[in-house]
């Protein structure tokens, strides 16, 4: 890429980037949690549970509840997870435009990086309207060997763009996610609004973010 650009694509996160899915999936395992002996408020397990993946805390589960994380209960809770997601789910304020705004300043050179399964991202970015950005260039960690807070799932991402990581801008609004964008070896920015579920400004900046924004709409700037 040439002219104005610093970057040469964007890498976005897409839980609490793009899509406010967050409370949703932690209501429904707060409430899975709380059938299986572990009450927490929703809060408590936002803290807990938000950018991991729900199969990688399955010792902590196990500890607290003193029940197995078996691959029948995974399978149920992304069955009630995704039932909730297609009823609730809406955009991330502003992130629509700023997508598309990027799509077209990068040729398309944008994809979309997670942690979740492969099956809720499609879900969600074709609930929202945004699949047509991303389409083609989805990845999850969870095909992956490691997942967030390691760099696979961004290098993966990189290669498939046919651009180095340290070319690349990812869009991030949890720890675990800038350390997983850091440790690709891109620049990370992180999204902290005011809402519960993203983190705190400072945390983000302590795990590497370069720059902190609050709405999406700030960042086709920011790129600048």
């Amino acid at each position: 890429m040439t002219g104005r650009n610093r970057f040469d694509a964007v890498l976005f996160d897409c839980d609490g980037v793009l899509v406010d899915s967050e409370p949703i999936t932690n209501g429904v395992l707060r409430d899975m949690l709380e059938e299986q002996g572990w009450k927490l408020t929703q809060a408590e397990c936002m803290r807990l549970f938000v950018g991991k993946a729900v199969k990688d805390e399955a010792a902590l589960i196990e500890t607290k509840t003193g029940q197995p994380v078996t691959p029948q209960w995974l399978a149920h809770f992304r069955e009630r997870r995704n039932i909730a997601l297609e009823r609730d789910l809406i955009a991330i304020r502003n992130a629509e435009p700023a997508v598309q705004a990027l799509h077209q300043r990068y040729q398309g050179r944008i994809a979309c990086a997670s942690g979740a399964d492969l099956f809720k991202v499609r879900l969600q970015l074709e609930k929202v309207g945004m699949m047509r950005y991303f389409e083609g260039r989805i990845f999850s960690g969870h095909d992956l060997p490691r997942s967030k807070p390691f760099p696979d799932v961004y290098l993966a991402a990189a290669a498939a763009l046919d651009v180095g990581p340290s070319r690349c801008a990812v869009v991030e609004d949890t720890i675990t996610g800038v350390a997983a964008g850091v440790a690709a070896g891109a620049t990370v920015f992180g999204y902290s609004p005011s809402q519960v579920g993203h983190d705190a400004p400072d945390a983000l900046r302590r795990a590497g973010a370069i720059s902190i924004f609050t709405d999406m709409a700030e960042l086709p700037l920011l790129l600048d």
